[in-house]
């Protein structure tokens, strides 16, 4: 069984600190900054033309006055003098054509090149924090399948007597006070009744029936005890209807993979304070965080977490989602709520064995 990861290592408050090395200060990007820069200096260029073209006028207007006064002998000077005006005229109307489709090509180059440069970024990000999440659960499955061998578990279910059943709930004890991240652990008999859990005193969820939890069913099916059952990010009322997640394992006769299933051990994690954290503490710059929604989904878009509050109460419902889902990491520029937005996407990668198959998804206005 692969070693664990000491969540006391790793504070829910600094889970966060994984998710980027940007420190989410507003900058231009350099392709960007070319592109303004050959805006100026298109501005400038034409600017000094119109000044050249100015002093042109100016002195052909000068030149037909003096033609003028020099009658017949500067009728000649005076026909130049007017085409002089007359292309000066030409020059100032090229020049104007010039600077307002130079303004509107740079204006659609630098929205192309800011939707581009933000939807990368900000589906970079998305796929940091859904590989956060899949990285820590990933720790989770090894969790449960280890404790599930444990002699104290296996022993409880085997000799099912008071004693067993209270040596069961003290070992659980001394492991949630290791493990943090946990709200509980629960040690379910076959028929799914509750015979012992790690905070009697906390949480009364002895003798509950939880024969119809998929985590307990789940578990209940697998083949060996290698394998993990699970249920989705839910409110449990064997900790008073706090968000969990749900990871499971058969426990067998003497702890054998393979032995004849005695129960399930179920670990109740504390989603709510790690799921929020990593939504809600986006390494982005207070102007952008204060108008960008950060969700963790599933597949049919059932709100998992929400930078907005909607956890476990709502569906995201994008434009196009099945199209955007399709792809592994990708973004799109698209009406949402009323405003045009960068909508960036990345689907869970897998950490090792595991993958939990959701989504991060970050919506942003765009100014």
């Amino acid at each position: 069984m692969p070693a664990t990861l000491s969540p006391a290592a790793v504070p829910t408050s600094e889970l966060a600190v994984g998710l980027a090395k940007d420190s989410g200060v507003l900058h231009r990007d350099p392709l960007q900054q070319m592109v303004h820069n050959l805006s100026d200096t298109m501005d400038a260029a034409i600017e000094e033309i119109c000044d050249i073209n100015a002093d042109t006028k100016l002195l052909s207007l000068n030149a037909r006055i003096e033609a003028a006064r020099a009658g017949k002998l500067g009728a000649a000077f005076g026909v130049v003098a007017s085409e002089m005006q007359a292309l000066g005229a030409k020059t100032a109307e090229v020049a104007e054509d010039l600077a307002s489709r130079t303004k509107r090509t740079i204006d659609d180059l630098m929205q192309h090149i800011g939707s581009s440069v933000r939807g990368t970024r900000l589906s970079d990000l998305a796929l940091t924090c859904i590989d956060l999440v899949d990285r820590n659960l990933y720790e989770r499955t090894c969790d449960v399948r280890w404790w599930a061998t444990d002699s104290s578990i296996v022993d409880a279910l085997s000799e099912q007597t008071p004693q067993a059943f209270e040596y069961a709930a003290r070992r659980m004890g001394v492991i949630l006070n290791a493990y943090t991240v946990y709200h509980d652990l629960v040690l379910a008999d076959s028929e799914g009744r509750i015979v012992a859990n790690g905070r009697p005193g906390q949480f009364a969820s002895e003798g509950v029936d939880v024969h119809q939890a998929e985590w307990f069913r789940t578990a209940m099916r697998t083949s060996s005890g290698d394998q993990f059952g699970f249920e989705s990010a839910h409110r449990s009322q064997l900790v008073d209807g706090k968000s969990v997640l749900s990871y499971s394992c058969s426990v067998r006769t003497d702890g054998n993979a393979n032995g004849r299933i005695l129960g399930v051990l179920g670990v109740l994690f504390n989603w709510e304070d790690f799921a929020q954290t990593i939504v809600e503490k986006l390494p982005l710059a207070q102007a952008e965080k204060s108008v960008t929604r950060c969700v963790l989904c599933d597949e049919q878009g059932r709100i998992l977490a929400d930078s907005q509050g909607e956890q476990l109460i709502g569906t995201l419902a994008l434009p196009n989602m099945d199209e955007l889902f399709a792809e592994p990491k990708n973004f799109t520029t698209t009406q949402f709520g009323g405003k045009l937005c960068s909508i960036a996407h990345a689907q869970a990668p897998g950490f090792e064995t595991y993958s939990t198959g959701w989504h991060a998804v970050i919506i942003q206005p765009v100014a």
